[in-house]
């Protein structure tokens, strides 16, 4: 795939809503978020930058602006921060903790 595709795929996937799915149980342990999945069973630790990322999708947000919200806060050039986010979203979804809205 050309780097022209690749921006386009990434730039329509940060522009998709996602949101928490709300048949967890969460706790706040230490200021992080652990998560019990009702659905598999499984406990998350998210650690510190996973439990921001969780506060900022409690309703349905882009990943554009998760990633806006954290570049406030945290020293990090762009780029990393999206792979990085964009990775740890991955994870929630396929482990059925987070859901993109339609």
């Amino acid at each position: 795939m050309i780097k022209s595709q690749t921006t386009a795929i990434q730039a329509l996937m940060l522009e998709q809503l996602i949101v928490q799915d709300t048949n967890n149980i969460v706790s706040d342990m230490g200021g992080e978020k652990v998560i019990l999945s009702i659905n598999n069973g499984k406990y998350y630790n998210l650690g510190l930058m996973g439990s921001q990322i969780w506060v900022l999708i409690k309703e349905p947000v882009t990943i554009t602006n998760v990633i806006d919200a954290l570049l406030q806060e945290f020293e990090v050039a762009r780029e990393v921060c999206e792979e990085q986010v964009l990775s740890f979203l991955s994870h929630l979804l396929e482990e059925r903790l987070i859901y993109i809205k339609e």
